[in-house]
């Protein structure tokens, strides 16, 4: 096992990571920018680097600066998180040549599965960024002359959020859901997928509200749904947590979307209804060890649970809403877990994603997780700059939340 991890990310994720190095008795090293002096992720780790200005540019998307931080502090091996390095086959390849060990599939697989430029014929289509996700380096196009200016748009986003501007095209269901199946894979060839998370609730390609198991799979489409995910998986000679997307249409009908090469955002709605620790059997993988994972025909989820992303956005205007935290309140109680890097007094900087925290709720079942959700976003309290939880009690009150009648659609719907 890995004695010294540095982590090339930021915020909830790094406290996420260093959360589960600690428990597996591995030192961590935290990378930050000169914004995130104070961000928490630098206080909890064993050491702190920082890589440069306030600019992921400059920063977190700083090969270099990461890389010289690894050497001087001797890590043995890179965490890149979500975002920023996560899916870039060559910062993966370079760790490796470096000596060190890329915690995450091979730069071969990143490339494989991260290649999503093969076109697909006919319009409406999504322009997309390779190397993204969030929404950012997103446009969707109804025609050619579409097409044509809503590429230099996602082009800039896609450097400037990403530091890579390639992109692809991908084509446009009307009214499907957003299915994503967990994978994990070890080195003795044993792939296994952790079941489904519903991810349709979103607003501009980018996630709102994620659960698991989905309402809208029986078990035989689960079982169909998870086969194929398994077989992509081994299709590229995957190794490590990966993500299979797909598209599933009103009828039933479903279609590969595309597979995301790190941990998820919404990875830890898995991790409640499984009951398995991802973070650390990405370490256990990325050592060579095999996975901890019950070797039986398939992981069965028991109850229920719900992701909320809690972003310092106005929750009427979604204008980005940095600023100094006044009042932190955190809530428990039965089937509560907060991911968070801020704190009382945190001020929360303007230049990277909005999302400060992941209030996840469960219980027996759908309806119990609901009547629990209400209970912990109320009980949340944030002051200072403004947050999206009123928007996620208004989304609860949505009787088609309520129904799981949910779609990508649904936000433009509830807001409309």
């Amino acid at each position: 096992m890995f004695s010294k991890v540095l982590i090339a990310n930021r915020g909830e994720i790094a406290v996420r990571i260093i959360a589960a190095c600690r428990e597996m008795g591995i030192s961590t090293v935290a990378v930050h920018s000169e914004a995130d002096r104070d961000s928490l992720h630098t206080e909890l780790a064993d050491e702190a680097v920082c890589i440069g200005p306030s600019d992921s540019a400059s920063s977190y998307l700083n090969v270099t600066s990461v890389m010289s931080a690894a050497r001087i502090t001797g890590a043995d091996a890179i965490h890149p998180g979500y975002g920023f390095l996560a899916e870039n086959a060559r910062f993966a390849e370079l760790v490796g040549e470096c000596g060190l060990t890329f915690i995450g599939p091979s730069a071969d697989a990143i490339r494989l599965m991260g290649n999503k430029s093969e076109a697909r014929r006919g319009f409406p289509v999504i322009l997309k960024a390779s190397s993204g996700g969030g929404g950012r380096g997103m446009r969707l196009a109804w025609d050619a002359d579409e097409l044509q200016r809503a590429y230099d748009t996602a082009w800039n986003e896609a450097e400037r959020a990403f530091g890579d501007p390639t992109l692809y095209l991908e084509k446009y269901l009307e009214n499907p859901r957003h299915i994503e199946f967990q994978v994990l894979a070890d080195s003795t060839g044993r792939t296994v997928h952790l079941g489904e998370r519903e991810c349709s609730i979103q607003r501009r390609h980018q996630k709102i509200i994620e659960e698991a198991p989905s309402v809208a799979l029986s078990a035989e489409l689960r079982a169909e749904m998870g086969r194929a995910a398994v077989a992509a998986a081994r299709a590229a000679k995957y190794q490590n947590a990966g993500t299979v997307e797909f598209l599933l249409a009103e009828t039933g009908g479903f279609s590969f979307m595309e597979m995301n090469t790190r941990v998820q955002v919404e990875h830890p709605v898995t991790e409640i209804v499984t009951g398995i620790d991802i973070v650390k059997e990405q370490l256990r993988i990325a050592a060579g060890d095999e996975m901890t994972v019950p070797k039986r025909k398939q992981v069965r989820p028991e109850g229920h649970a719900i992701e909320f992303r809690i972003n310092a956005e106005d929750p009427e205007t979604f204008a980005p809403s940095p600023g100094r935290i006044t009042k932190l309140v955190l809530p428990g109680g039965p089937g509560v877990r907060v991911d968070t890097h801020i704190y009382s007094g945190y001020t929360v900087p303007p230049y990277y994603d909005s999302l400060i925290a992941k209030l996840l709720v469960s219980g027996r079942d759908r309806d119990e997780t609901i009547v629990r959700s209400r209970r912990a976003l109320s009980m949340l309290k944030i002051e200072g700059i403004k947050t999206s939880v009123a928007l996620h009690l208004r989304i609860l009150d949505s009787e088609e939340f309520i129904a799981g009648q949910i779609d990508t659609h649904f936000m433009e719907r509830f807001l409309s």
